[in-house]
């Protein structure tokens, strides 16, 4: 259960309708595999131990005693079992049936949550043999004990506190007013559902849609478990369809017409994080009692997948889709600024590079939304000592091929006169050196855009602004910093995909060179002809740092959990101690170059995850990363 991770299963047995003695028996064994398997929490099916489709059979006395029986027998086989185990049953109460969740720890029965929504219409006939499950909890006689009966009942986990768990049964999903709302405004992390939800012609893709919706609202883990072959046919058939759902997205799902165990991981501390950050997900205090489960503390062998790319989909379609939203929000984001602004024109500083490439094709993108000419594009390539030939003719070829202004300024007899102004000697390639050029080049197109009427185009993506990876007053500022929100991992596909989708073969060509070309800022003399500086050798690769990032900013996670996780989603591409190596230079250039994020321009916001000091990340520029680095010194 280290880092917040629980595992959860959600189990359709086989059961023989009315036959409680042979179901309490299937549901030991079932328990016993669950467990094996290191679930913490178990939960199967509504009235699993009598069966749903017992019709006036629930109105029979021997039925009832049969179904207490079983649960006892449950609860005692349980005793030695490491889990929450949640049951259904009908139970007698003040007179009345209902039906409910018994949920059982360590031999004990902890209480009982009755369902709350009877369905009585098509195939249903609830109302017929149960009534209306109760809100506040009352006491129920169960072989001699007085046990707690209510809805408003959450388990809480004594060894691991954000684990609390809410239940409701079936029916109570599918209505406008579920109780798990409550449940979860009232603390619960988690919730079951016990469920005997029969199969027509797509349905579960509606029932999938309820549980992962369900998930995503209230920020919670939701396990969902369905009755399936064994209940009584006649005119209804049962596919056992479980769900384990996780904040919007889907963990695990049974294959339909099964019986057996569907198992995930649930995070329940990204469920508590996240929660903190949605500062309009309110809590109340409806009265509820919380009752008391432990669970040994001990670490949960993770089988959920980690994608090692966050920010880019794997599905083709789904990729192409979100380029081109990416490319339109950037594109809108920039006409509105240049339609405010008045601005006659673009100024884009193209090095040949990927990030250069991306502005210019938005900006370009966004011309076309205001019906402007591209030659009022200023597209400036400034030739220094570290350009390289393969770049430059790339820079050519693409201001060319969009019809922009083509503009070259070499900054290297500038740069040498700054050096001999300032006593920096040119054969000392040091950090004065790259960025007394990073510098010149930012002058020479502020002072473009002043003498044009015009606007500077920021090129500089998330990535580099996460790690700091600018010079401070050169590429570092703009006027307009249109990437400023992609990662350098998505600004591949950005322009792959325009690549793929301008139907110009020579653009074309153009584009998939440069994305061939190794991601540099070229400050330092080429070597043989070819790129000396290669980023990636120095701040670590971007896959990586992106990954780091995702998880760091948008999830909450710690260091250390940082590092379990990018172990599994880079097994087989990176070692452990490399992973450990660069998740440690990320921690301390993500601190250290705050101050660089604290005066950025204005940019477009284009997913969940933006360093923008005016909106997603108000953090201090002169924040200690003691507390992350010591966590990871501890590996």
């Amino acid at each position: 259960m280290r880092d917040g991770y629980v595992k959860v299963a959600a189990v359709t047995p086989k059961i023989r309708v009315a036959d409680t003695e042979y179901n309490a028996n299937i549901i030991c064994d079932y328990i016993t595999e669950a467990a094996d398997a290191g679930a913490k929490v178990i939960v199967f099916p509504e009235l699993a131990i009598t069966g749903y489709t017992c019709g006036d059979l629930f109105l029979q006395e021997v039925l009832l005693e049969g179904a207490r029986d079983a649960l006892l027998k449950i609860a005692g086989y349980s005793s030695d079992v490491d889990a929450l185990i949640f049951v259904g049953l009908p139970l007698s109460c003040n007179g009345k049936l209902y039906n409910t969740a018994a949920a059982i720890n360590r031999g004990e029965i902890l209480g009982f949550v009755p369902k709350t929504y009877l369905p009585t219409y098509n195939e249903f006939y609830e109302a017929r043999h149960f009534a209306r499950g109760m809100e506040e909890p009352t006491e129920v006689d169960f072989a001699g004990k007085k046990l707690p009966i209510g809805t408003k009942l959450l388990f809480s986990c004594a060894d691991m506190p954000e684990l609390k768990i809410g239940a409701e049964i079936c029916e109570d999903l599918w209505t406008p007013e579920p109780p798990s709302i409550r449940h979860a405004r009232n603390g619960a992390t988690v919730i079951v559902n016990l469920s005997a939800s029969n199969e027509t012609t797509g349905k579960d893709v509606y029932r999938r849609n309820l549980v992962n919706g369900q998930s995503a609202r209230l920020l919670c883990g939701y396990l969902y478990a369905s009755a399936g072959d064994g209940e009584s046919t006649q005119d209804v058939v049962y596919s056992g369809h479980n769900l384990i759902a996780e904040n919007g997205r889907m963990l695990a799902e049974s294959k339909r017409f099964t019986v057996g165990v569907t198992s995930a991981e649930i995070d329940v501390r990204r469920i508590v994080t996240e929660r903190r950050r949605m500062t309009t997900f309110e809590m109340c205090g409806d009265g509820y009692r919380e009752l008391p489960f432990s669970l040994k503390a001990e670490e949960t062998a993770l089988t959920r997948k980690f994608d090692p790319t966050p920010f880019v989909p794997h599905d083709r379609a789904d990729r192409e889709k979100r380029c081109d939203e990416i490319l339109a929000i950037q594109a809108m984001g920039l006409k509105k600024r240049l339609e405010h602004t008045n601005c006659k024109t673009a100024v884009v500083g193209i090095s040949g590079g990927l990030d250069s490439t991306l502005a210019l094709l938005v900006t370009v993108y966004a011309f076309d939304l205001l019906g402007m000419d591209h030659r009022q594009i200023k597209a400036v390539t400034m030739p220094g000592f570290g350009t390289t030939d393969r770049t430059y003719d790339n820079a050519v070829k693409l201001i060319w091929s969009l019809g922009a202004d083509f503009i070259e300024v070499d900054i290297r007899d500038a740069v040498n006169v700054h050096f001999r102004d300032i006593g920096q000697d040119a054969s000392v390639h040091d950090v004065t050196y790259e960025n007394g050029q990073a510098r010149e080049r930012t002058q020479i197109l502020m002072d473009i855009a002043n003498k044009e009427n015009g606007m500077v185009i920021g090129t500089g993506d998330l990535s580099e602004l996460a790690l700091g990876w600018a010079t401070y007053n050169g590429d570092h500022m703009s006027m307009y910093a249109v990437n400023a929100s992609v990662p350098k991992t998505l600004v591949r596909h950005l322009v792959r995909f325009y690549a793929d989708t301008c139907n110009d073969e020579g653009l074309k060509e153009v584009l998939l060179d440069v994305l061939d070309t190794p991601v540099s800022p070229e400050l330092l003399p080429p070597e043989d002809g070819k790129i000396s500086q290669k980023t990636e050798d120095i701040v670590g690769p971007y896959e990586l740092h992106d990954f780091f990032l995702y998880h760091m900013l948008r999830q909450g996670f710690s260091p250390r959990k940082i590092f379990r996780i990018a172990k599994l989603a880079f097994a087989g591409t990176y070692d452990d101690a490399t992973i450990l190596k660069w998740l440690k230079i990320f921690c301390r250039r993500f601190f250290a170059q705050q101050f660089k994020r604290s005066c950025l321009p204005d940019g477009p916001k284009v997913g969940s995850v933006a360093v923008s000091p005016r909106g997603d990340l108000r953090m201090p520029s002169d924040a200690c990363a003691t507390l992350w680095l010591a966590e990871l010194e501890e590996l």
